[in-house]
């Protein structure tokens, strides 16, 4: 069993699965394992894992023990990502209080949303906080700039700003398509489904607060198209696809209500062939049922999909395969090399990619952001 084998069995363990694991636990190098899951954002979700093993399999630990160094270094890793959680749970409320008297109807998108559907919500890696305002992009560049100290980088999705050390965006979209045809109809979706998500509200752990988070059939389309778009745009690592796992998993009674009409809407948002792709990953690597899925696997499409997220780690930033440099130039070039060599399989969206960089660099231009 080699290395990502080993750490792919170990993680589809820590998510329930069963199975003998004593091989496993013989064979592991628990230093490659531990730079593995840093590469992935994962190395909270391991650590319960590793914790989990310890009393389910003390005798193969004893066999194969983690060395000292390896296990002080793990174990304040994950003390540390429990400390973000708290850090990030108390300005997601916070932020989200600020809105809400103010009259600004918002939710908070991912992040710590997500993390509450972990058996242990402190082990996932937290990043920022994104907010999506129920309001016009007007009313919100105005409200963001009368409140927040915003930073001068317009994006057309958000605004950017800090709050008590921590990087908060304010959404005037959940997320956009390079296609252009697919996210005007993305728009009008998320319009549609609005009012729900700002209403659905939540209480954070330890009394951090609360905030309103996306309902798990929203967060079914919507996630996807975060993933389709990050895919795309940088590259996606295994915590996100352990995130959308956690949305699957959640739905009610295991399943997607009204299987026929959500993979219409996928059809009709061009997200069909991808979430194929996505449930390939899902199942192989974390071991999704058939039965939880929304659409049949995509093979094809999900062995490409699953040699990207392991060949580039959290968020592509460990892709070594091809570089052409730091800089605007090197970036820009990095991803029209990932475009081209995605266009087989996305046609839409990959050839849709170079145009809708150059569009919003010129949009971003004229709101005087670069």
């Amino acid at each position: 069993m080699n290395d990502i084998t080993a750490f792919l069995a170990f993680l589809k363990y820590f998510l329930g699965a069963k199975g003998d694991m004593s091989k496993v636990v013989a064979g592991m190098d628990w230093r490659l394992l531990y730079e593995f899951a840093s590469k992935q954002a994962m190395l909270g979700v391991c650590f319960d894992g590793i914790e989990r093993l310890g009393k389910e399999y003390p005798e193969m630990l004893r066999l194969n023990p983690i060395r000292r160094d390896v296990l002080m270094t793990w174990m304040a890793k994950a003390q540390q990502i429990r400390r973000m959680n708290m850090n990030v749970n108390g300005v997601a409320a916070k932020v989200y209080r600020q809105l809400t008297q103010d009259g600004m109807a918002c939710c908070i998108l991912k992040g710590q949303g997500n993390a509450l559907m972990y058996g242990n919500p402190y082990s996932r890696n937290p990043g920022d906080v994104d907010v999506w305002l129920n309001a016009t992009r007007e009313e919100i560049m105005e409200y963001g700039r009368r409140n927040f100290d915003l930073e001068d980088d317009i994006r057309y999705q958000h605004l950017e700003t800090t709050v008590d050390g921590v990087p908060v965006e304010l959404h005037f979209t959940p997320a956009v398509m390079n296609c252009l045809v697919c996210s005007g109809r993305l728009q009008k979706w998320f319009r549609r489904n609005a009012d729900l998500q700002c209403s659905n509200v939540v209480s954070l752990p330890d009394r951090a607060g609360e905030i309103a988070v996306p309902t798990t059939a929203f967060n079914v389309v919507y996630q996807l198209t975060h993933l389709y778009h990050h895919f795309f745009d940088e590259g996606i690592g295994l915590r996100q696809m352990v995130d959308y796992y956690y949305v699957l998993v959640k739905c009610e009674e295991g399943r997607v209500k009204n299987q026929t009409a959500l993979q219409r809407e996928l059809k009709h948002l061009g997200l069909w062939k991808f979430a194929g792709a996505v449930m390939y990953v899902l199942h192989v690597v974390l071991g999704l049922p058939e039965e939880r899925m929304i659409r049949p696997m995509d093979v094809k499409r999900g062995r490409v999909f699953l040699d990207e997220i392991l060949s580039g780690g959290n968020f592509g930033h460990y892709d070594t395969r091809i570089s052409f440099g730091n800089g605007a130039f090197g970036h820009n070039m990095q991803r029209l090399y990932r475009d081209l060599r995605l266009a087989w399989y996305y046609p839409a969206e990959a050839l849709s990619e170079p145009v809708f960089r150059v569009w919003h660099y010129f949009w971003r231009k004229r709101q005087g952001s670069v």
